[in-house]
């Protein structure tokens, strides 16, 4: 409940625009912690730093919940080209994207999902250049037709092409999860960053861990990819047991981790012989997501304070 209670305190602060504009003003380089940069070259020498370590890289295109038509094909545009800066490099492909920023609220002329539509042109890309494309999962009001809309894309383009994401703090979660598996689909757990209300989410940290740990066992033993989404160590050392007991391959399951949060421990994983990727977010539009990193933990937000106030 103590971190509902500060995790809600954060965004309500972040949700002023007089404290949105001051951060924004000042806060970059303290935000350049967790955003690889403004533009697409900034990822990119981002991802090819991580791959000297041995971890692989998530790129991210930092923006959501678009209002026009013309913002959601711009961001197709430029999910696009990450796909043409990707073309024969000699490390993993991977990009995450939000359905709603490519227009998942909009529809086309001619009744079109314009989400969908945007949605096939990428995975036919990055079909074509051999690239793996993860759909984030938003606030709860969006989880039926985001489900639905993977269930229709996986379909179509296969589980090699496509995944999602599921957050372990929504009390459907264990059941959408059982719910997908016929697809075999590659899902990556996480907790879930967004302020959602208790007739929905679980508040106690406690009991979240506790479903992370239900969620993520009950994918591998279906024999599912999954990725392991955490920093959390307890739940990591968890992870390496249970695998190691049930038989279960190092190529069924990956560790994934924010840019900037934990290096040491990606490497250290690195070494161990386990895929590892970080989530590289970049681009301009990363307010939102910086605020929702500062939500997570309480040492984050001295780490801001002390950066600001050095700015």
């Amino acid at each position: 409940m103590i971190d509902r209670i500060y995790r809600s305190a954060v965004l309500g602060v972040a949700g002023n625009k007089a404290v949105e504009s001051v951060v924004r003003t000042r806060g970059w380089s303290v935000a350049q912690r967790f955003v690889a940069g403004d533009d697409l070259q900034d990822a990119v020498r981002a991802v090819e730093e991580l791959e000297r370590d041995g971890v692989h890289g998530i790129l991210d295109l930092l923006g959501e919940m678009v209002t026009s038509e013309e913002e959601a094909n711009t961001f197709a545009e430029k999910i696009l080209a990450i796909m043409d800066a990707l073309d024969g490099k000699p490390y993993p492909k991977y990009v995450s994207i939000k359905l709603s920023q490519i227009g998942q609220d909009l529809t086309t002329a001619s009744g079109e999902n314009l989400g969908m539509v945007n949605a096939r042109r990428i995975l036919t890309r990055a079909q074509h250049i051999g690239a793996f494309v993860r759909l984030d999962m938003e606030d709860h009001p969006r989880v039926d037709e985001t489900l639905a809309q993977f269930r229709e894309l996986a379909s179509e383009f296969g589980t090699d092409t496509v995944g999602t994401v599921l957050q372990a703090y929504l009390y459907r979660t264990e059941q959408d999860r059982a719910a997908l598996d016929d697809l075999h689909p590659n899902l990556r757990i996480v907790k879930g960053a967004y302020l959602e209300p208790e007739t929905v989410a679980m508040p106690d940290k406690a009991d979240v861990d506790a479903a992370y740990r239900r969620l993520t066992y009950a994918h591998l033993k279906a024999g599912n990819y999954t990725a392991v989404a955490s920093h959390d160590e307890s739940i990591i050392e968890d992870v390496k047991r249970f695998v190691i007991a049930h038989g279960i391959p190092k190529s069924q399951f990956e560790f994934q981790m924010l840019y900037g949060i934990r290096r040491d421990l990606q490497k250290r994983l690195a070494k161990e012989g386990f895929t590892v990727r970080a989530y590289i977010p970049y681009g301009r539009d990363w307010y939102a997501y910086f605020s929702r990193r500062i939500a997570e933990r309480p040492a984050n937000v001295l780490f801001v304070l002390r950066g600001m106030l050095k700015g």
